[in-house]
């Protein structure tokens, strides 16, 4: 017995352990990532800590090609959302009502957008549009050659499938008699769609927007090439890593997962109020009613009067001074450092003088080789004669008599 409860516990250490290498490997890095932007060193760090600032959440603020970036991105998600939404509940609805044995292939063919690279969608949705824009005999300034309204098209494109997915899955729990037993009662087919059917379906197209709306929002392959010479906020923070990060890429990170958590908890809120509503009929109302029994809508306030009291702090907070006293700080390290390099650097050696000739005379007559070159036993060359002074003969230039003619006589010297 003491056996099993042993592996029992070593069973559940190696759960607890493997969950919590887990957690901090999927988390670890968010969190890092957003105590750094509240550092005041330049570059996105958490050690050493310098001053408590938040200036980089007012520099992202102030980007203006990043906040252009945010606008061109929320007004493609928007027409992302409508056009992938209506798109995905069509082909959810065609796909069960066509016949049975062409599912399959429907199927497949409208969910191998998923399937295809980024890449090939935005190049293949601006060459089809360029190509429809020359038949028809657009101007270039027409909606056809527009960055957004191609973005929102190419986007479409893969993320209606990721839409229509989510309706296959919500009609499947569908009793289609119902529909039926309206239209027998009278219902034009509008009026059961409206009246039974949407009703069902607004879950999954609250699901389906939410999904068409992130997945338009990050995404960069296809819009790169789509976008022209707009740029969306996902293009504009890549290129800001590429040319050289700072702390407010940090910052932003800060406020896509405050936001992310609070939308979080707001919809686990409501859902858990809709089922208290469904259980227990009326709730109280107001924040009381809202909040009691319901630990998503706990979590949700506070996180909401943190983020309240951390903006008041941050409205009053002046880190100038801790900035300065950090800047001395480095300052002072610096030369500490250049003084320890400066003492561990040997004594420099002071260039050697050139030595004073000898008395040594080679041998006259040899070269700087010596005698090594004279067989032993040979008597010593003697030195070789100065050069006698150049005589010519008189009337001769100073090729001589080359050019006199043999037994010639030499022409008269002149006076």
């Amino acid at each position: 017995m003491s056996a099993r409860r042993r592996a029992n516990g070593l069973t559940r250490l190696a759960v607890g352990a493997y969950l919590a290498l887990f957690f901090t490997y999927l988390f670890g890095p968010l969190v890092i990532m957003s105590i750094t932007a509240f550092n005041s060193s330049a570059f996105p760090r958490l050690y050493p800590w310098e001053c408590l600032t938040f200036e980089w959440f007012a520099k992202l603020v102030g980007d203006q090609r990043l906040m252009t970036g945010l606008r061109n991105s929320l007004v493609i998600g928007a027409g992302v959302v409508v056009l992938s939404v209506l798109l995905g509940l069509a082909g959810s609805l065609l796909l069960t009502q066509i016949w049975p044995r062409a599912r399959s292939a429907y199927y497949t063919l409208v969910t191998a957008p998923i399937l295809m690279p980024g890449v090939v969608i935005g190049i293949s949705t601006v060459l089809f549009w360029d190509r429809l824009a020359h038949a028809i005999g657009a101007s270039y300034g027409s909606a056809l050659y527009n960055g957004i309204f191609l973005t929102i098209l190419g986007q479409s494109c893969f993320i209606a499938s990721y839409c229509m997915l989510v309706f296959v899955a919500r009609l499947q729990r569908f009793d289609l008699q119902l529909l039926d037993a309206a239209l027998d009662l009278g219902a034009t087919n509008v009026q059961a769609f409206r009246k039974i059917l949407l009703p069902f379906l607004k879950p999954a197209i609250f699901s389906a927007a939410v999904i068409a709306f992130l997945a338009s929002f990050e995404n960069y392959n296809t819009s790169v090439f789509t976008i022209s010479h707009y740029n969306t906020f996902t293009i504009e923070v890549a290129q800001k890593v590429r040319l050289g990060i700072d702390p407010s890429i940090s910052a932003l990170a800060v406020i896509v997962i405050v936001l992310t958590l609070f939308a979080a908890l707001a919809r686990e809120a409501w859902m858990r109020r809709a089922e208290q509503r469904r259980a227990e009929g009326p709730v109280p109302g107001g924040i009381v009613g809202a909040v009691a029994g319901n630990p998503a809508a706990v979590l949700a306030t506070f996180l909401l009067v943190a983020v309240a009291g951390v903006a008041v702090f941050a409205a009053r907070h002046d880190p100038s001074t801790c900035k300065a006293a950090a800047l001395e700080e480095r300052l002072e390290r610096q030369r500490r450092l250049e003084e320890e390099a400066r003492q561990r650097r040997p004594a420099e050696v002071a260039p050697a003088t050139p030595a004073a000739p000898t008395g040594q005379v080679q041998n006259p007559g040899r070269g700087m080789f010596g005698d090594i070159f004279t067989a032993p036993g040979s008597p010593p060359a003697s030195p070789a004669p100065p050069p006698a002074p150049e005589t010519r003969n008189p009337g001769q230039d100073a090729f001589g008599d080359i050019f006199t003619a043999p037994g010639a006589r030499p022409p008269p010297q002149q006076p």
